[in-house]
């Protein structure tokens, strides 16, 4: 894996990381949700997000099909993600785009600015950019600001920041791995007939608080089927935010030490 690039760059393009066997069963579970989501009356139009409805949006994907969560623990992209923030981290959240021809371009942001006030002195998030599309300029791939990971607070982007940015170039199959700093935005897709469809699997070290809390989120037939690693990756079960603080508060040999022939009695500290 290129992790030279991904730290010097703030992304890193590995192709052909899904057969086209997996492409199209991950098409069809996309195809499969957007279903699902609309006979449920769930919005794939975010107004406020989108400039208009050719932007279909999906959420929480683990709830849909038991292949999204195998996305999420696919060696090739787990690996990149230990890579760059650790071992000690889970997944934020897990959604799609898909930008049909027409579709617009959202407001410029880095993910990490999202979730984490200001300085971003380190990568504590990151996206795994699932392609299942060959993503160009001309339907509305990924737009990113080059070097903008180096950004250490608001005031580092500078107002046309947007006009220095590029898109993202990759087949179908691939997985773009993208620096949670590095400043973005969806393109604009303005092809004739190209749907441009990709997955944004966002991970975070586990002290931060995640964008979806999955234990509310998932139903309980979902979260059932789910086995231990796909739970802890998940954040799942009543316990969050005590990995770091843990050893602060274990007892150790030198604590257990006999204090009984203290009890009941009175020190004399001026003596």
């Amino acid at each position: 894996m290129n992790y030279s690039q991904l730290q010097q760059d703030g992304f890193c393009i590995v192709p052909d990381v899904l057969t086209p066997e997996e492409l199209a069963s991950v098409n069809a579970a996309v195809d499969a949700a957007i279903e699902r989501s609309r006979r449920l009356g769930v919005a794939t139009y975010t107004k406020g997000m989108d400039p208009n409805d050719r932007n279909i949006r999906l959420y929480t994907l683990a709830e849909f099909d038991p292949i999204f969560v195998e996305l999420l623990r696919k060696p090739s992209a787990l690996e990149l993600v230990s890579g760059l923030l650790g071992n000690n981290f889970i997944v934020s959240s897990f959604s799609g785009n898909i930008a049909l021809p027409g579709s617009g371009s959202m407001s410029l942001h880095a993910d990490q600015a999202l979730v984490i006030p200001p300085p971003w002195n380190e990568a504590w998030t990151m996206n795994i950019i699932w392609c299942l599309d060959d993503v160009h300029e001309g339907n509305g791939a990924t737009r990113y600001v080059p070097g903008s990971h180096r950004f250490r607070n608001f005031d580092d982007v500078p107002d046309d920041a947007l006009l220095h940015s590029r898109a993202f170039e990759a087949k179908a199959g691939s997985i773009i791995a993208m620096d949670g700093r590095l400043w973005h935005t969806s393109g604009r897709n303005v092809s004739v007939d190209e749907r441009r469809a990709m997955l944004f699997a966002y991970y975070a070290m586990d002290f931060i608080r995640p964008q979806t809390n999955h234990e509310a989120a998932l139903s309980s037939g979902t979260k059932a089927a789910l086995d231990d690693d796909a739970r802890a990756l998940l954040g799942l079960g009543a316990a969050a935010n005590v990995r770091i603080g843990a050893n602060l508060v274990q007892l150790v040999d030198s604590d257990l030490v006999d204090t009984t022939h203290t009890m009941g009695q009175e020190f004399d500290r001026t003596s």
